[in-house]
């Protein structure tokens, strides 16, 4: 999806305020929030809507029985080029509150929340206050990878620098050149379980401002869900630590928060967008890195093909696993119960199999 589709997204944005007026608030495509909580029985819930299954994760644990959260990307969708229908801006209209990632992963928010006219809506951008990573430059995956940028103060202080000085209008030029694949900003925060526990506590920030009476209700659920992910953490550290190899290629771009958090090296074979189709030249760096590097695995993903890794895979004499950027769950990981951390648990076992080579 390029933003040349602006005339069309405006049109649909002109017809919001009619299908809200009459249209009818679609299923959730998630459960209802996780019982960690109990409102009176004629308490009114917050109605969340969220924008893809990481932040319902986050927000459903936050909120506990107190809100009925909801997600906008069905379950098993990519979301990088998800477009919301009339019905869906309808479901954001009548919402408490909105919960978006943000960084340019919803290409869509900033003409949503401009056609809006529910002024007690509160928006959350869960990623607000984090240090956003640039994206990976076509033809650059190497020379600017995560180790390399965590290695060098100054990347890391132009990074800084770019997000203080206005990360909604990073947002904005990121959703103007859409794709996430010409050197945008990285949106893959929730991939760091650190950077994780940063939007949560904004999630929690924004559901005490549109409930104030369960605060403190909020902050208990936050505080337990978080003890997970700094548990999380710490198996990372310890796997990570003792490994013996400290890179990894995967299928798209999405690891460099990871990768940086944990002193790894992220080869992608793509860009920042999963559909992104690598050049000659990409693959044949990837593969000429593989060699020279003696990489047994080459990770791809659950939600696209993995038909370029497996390409890559069989050049160089390597097996595919997989490393779930957990953008969606498959209908598959649905029945299993998997969740957020199930998933990560997941990652760090390919991660700890493919570093010990």
């Amino acid at each position: 999806m390029k933003f040349s589709k602006k005339s069309a997204m405006g049109l649909l944005f002109s017809l919001t305020l009619i299908a809200a007026g009459c249209g009818q608030t679609k299923p959730a495509s998630d459960s209802d929030a996780a019982s960690t909580s109990t409102p009176a029985a004629t308490e009114k819930k917050l109605n969340v809507q969220v924008s893809f299954y990481p932040m319902y994760e986050f927000t459903k644990n936050v909120a506990g029985d107190l809100a009925d959260v909801h997600t906008l990307v069905p379950a098993g969708m990519e979301p990088h080029d998800w477009e919301p229908t009339p019905q869906d801006i309808a479901s954001i209209e009548k919402a408490d509150v909105l919960v978006y990632n943000g960084a340019g992963m919803e290409s869509w928010i900033d003409q949503v929340k401009d056609s809006l006219s529910n002024d007690k809506l509160v928006q959350v951008e869960a990623s607000q206050g984090i240090d956003l990573l640039e994206g990976v430059e076509d033809g650059h995956h190497h020379g600017e990878s995560s180790a390399d940028e965590h290695d060098h103060d100054h990347a890391d202080e132009a990074t800084t620098e770019e997000h203080d000085h206005d990360h909604e209008h990073g947002e904005e030029a990121a959703a103007e050149e859409h794709d996430h694949d010409d050197g945008g900003l990285d949106p893959h925060v929730w991939l760091s379980p650190v950077l994780a526990v940063q939007e949560v506590r904004n999630i929690e920030a924004g559901l005490a401002q549109a409930a104030p009476e369960h605060a403190e209700q909020f902050k208990q659920n936050a505080d337990a869900y978080i003890a997970k992910l700094e548990t999380l953490d710490q198996d990372f550290k310890a796997v990570v630590s003792d490994s013996k190899r400290k890179d990894f290629i995967t299928q798209h771009a999405a690891f460099g928060y990871l990768a940086q958090q944990y002193g790894l090296q992220q080869v992608p074979i793509a860009g920042l967008s999963p559909e992104q189709e690598p050049s000659a030249a990409q693959m044949a760096s990837v593969i000429d890195f593989a060699k020279e590097h003696q990489v047994k695995t080459i990770f791809f993903e659950t939600l696209v093909s993995s038909k370029v890794s497996e390409t890559i895979a069989s050049e160089v004499g390597a097996k595919t696993a997989v490393l779930n950027p957990i953008e969606g769950l498959t209908e598959e990981e649905i029945a299993a119960g998997l969740d957020y951390i199930g998933v990560m648990e997941q990652n760090l076992e390919a991660l700890k199999l493919a570093l010990n080579e």
